[in-house]
């Protein structure tokens, strides 16, 4: 653990170098600009007329781009109609832009609103694109797949009884041609006065293959009605989602910034430049080294122990939303497999032959008394010999039947799906240093005020070492 906490310091004074002489040797004009526009940006009134113009460009140039984003987030991602789109994103626009020129908490807060991204606000927000997508993309994915297989199942049932009736067709012949030998065999005055079979299925086909009909739209409706249903809940589901979370992001930075300005214990353990100033002018930097393992820079690498547990319980989390994830993609890979299996078999079904043997002999006995005095085999005439097989096929499966053809899942679906869990992996270990930055932010706000913050810790450090001298004192 020691020297792993040695690389990351290590590490931690190798990028400080790196951003020192970038910031001195490599792109100063550029480094100077960027602080002089976060300087006038960060100002709580602009100085003169040129700051003023600066600052109503910098807001214009955010405001286009943050429009922009949020008509293709409506427009896309939650579904809503392009003129809505449109309408929405340009108020929010100047709304914004009046916001952030006239306001300096607000432009505060909004400054907060991208890191508070890769905090848990963030990550719901996430999570509902991530249950978006998949309700859009792999859910009808599912159903087109579930309705090939019912697609399959009702063209097997139409083709397997279509067969069948037809199959009448031939007990009908074969009645016949076994009455006709029948009447042939049996002397006319004992001739029945008909010998043949009456078949009246062929007469109920037509309604069979209608109740046939009527049951398959039926299903056929009945999971349109489901998929649109479940679209639509969840579309509404997700906009309802989608609107608090974006309530909630701007609930914390408003939060954060609140207990920043009102509470000067709040989120004040970092060793900022300000406090290595005020310690340098007390003559107490002996107080920064000592407490080294309860002070944190917030340009460093370094996390506390609770840092590092609340990190891996967020990626447990975030793990359990991942398998539930791919519970759904799992469903979705199955759902194609038995759908393209169901296909190909039934095309592959070959017609069943069937097999009607029919033998008949007709004899008459001459004198079988007599034979059976005289203990002799008796003999009879034969009078009729029918003996014929008949053939037949059932086939269960015909180009005829309208089957759709299996929907594979998409494999960009799947891509950024994958994407947004990486990045929803990232800001589990990204959360810390999020909140780091937003207290940056604060700071270059409301510098006079970060100022009291670090005076409060010099006092509060002063304090713990003078109890640590007078404890260590009193056992000498």
């Amino acid at each position: 653990m020691e020297s792993f906490q040695a690389s990351l310091g290590h590490l931690t004074a190798t990028g400080v170098r790196a951003r020192v002489y970038c910031e001195d040797f490599l792109f100063p004009k550029v480094y100077r600009t960027m602080a002089d526009l976060w300087w006038i940006y960060s100002k709580p009134v602009p100085a003169d007329g040129r700051e003023l113009w600066t600052l109503f460009l910098q807001c214009s140039c955010i405001t286009a781009v943050i429009g922009g984003l949020f008509y293709n987030w409506m427009f896309a991602s939650l579904e809503y109609s392009w003129h809505l789109s449109i309408a929405t994103a340009i108020s929010f626009s100047l709304l914004l832009l009046l916001t952030l020129l006239l306001v300096h908490p607000a432009r505060c807060v909004f400054s907060m609103i991208m890191p508070t991204l890769g905090t848990k606000q963030g990550r719901k927000l996430l999570f509902s694109t991530c249950i978006m997508i998949a309700v859009v993309n792999i859910t009808p994915n599912i159903i087109s797949n579930i309705k090939t297989i019912l697609q399959v199942i009702q063209c097997i049932c139409k083709n397997s009884s279509d067969s069948l009736l037809n199959s009448t067709a031939l007990l009908e012949k074969v009645s016949w041609e076994f009455g006709d030998a029948v009447q042939e065999a049996i002397p006319s005055m004992y001739k029945p006065m008909n010998g043949h079979f009456r078949f009246s299925l062929l007469q109920n086909s037509s309604l069979i293959y209608q109740k046939m009909h009527l049951a398959g739209e039926k299903i056929s409706r009945e999971f349109l009605s489901a998929e649109v249903l479940v679209k639509d809940s969840v579309r509404v589901a997700n906009r309802l989602a989608a609107g608090f979370f974006m309530l909630c992001l701007c609930f914390e930075s408003t939060w954060y910034l609140k207990n920043y300005l009102t509470n000067l214990s709040f989120d004040n353990f970092y060793i900022t430049k300000k406090l290595e100033r005020l310690a340098a002018d007390k003559r107490a930097a002996h107080l920064l080294v000592g407490s080294s393992k309860k002070l944190i820079r917030p340009t460093g690498l370094r996390l506390s122990r609770e840092e590092v547990v609340l990190c891996l319980v967020q990626a447990m989390l975030v793990t359990v939303a991942l398998m539930l994830m791919l519970v759904v993609v799992a469903m979705d890979h199955f759902a194609f497999s038995v759908a393209d299996t169901a296909v190909r078999k039934a095309a592959q079904f070959s017609a069943v032959p069937v097999t009607l043997s029919i033998k008949y002999k007709a004899e008459v006995g001459i004198m079988p008394f007599l034979f059976k005095i005289f203990w002799r085999p008796s003999e009879a005439l034969l009078l009729s010999d029918f003996n014929k097989t008949y053939h037949h096929h059932l086939i269960f499966s015909s180009a005829r039947c309208r089957i759709s053809p299996p929907t594979p899942p998409n494999p960009s679906v799947l891509l950024v799906v994958g994407l947004l869990f990486c990045i929803l992996y990232g800001t589990v270990f990204l959360e810390t240093y999020a909140r780091r930055l937003c207290r940056s932010i604060a700071a270059s706000f409301f510098q006079s005020w970060e100022e009291k913050r670090a005076l409060h810790l010099y006092r509060k450090l002063s304090r713990r070492h003078r109890k640590e001298q007078n404890s260590l004192k009193g056992h000498v």
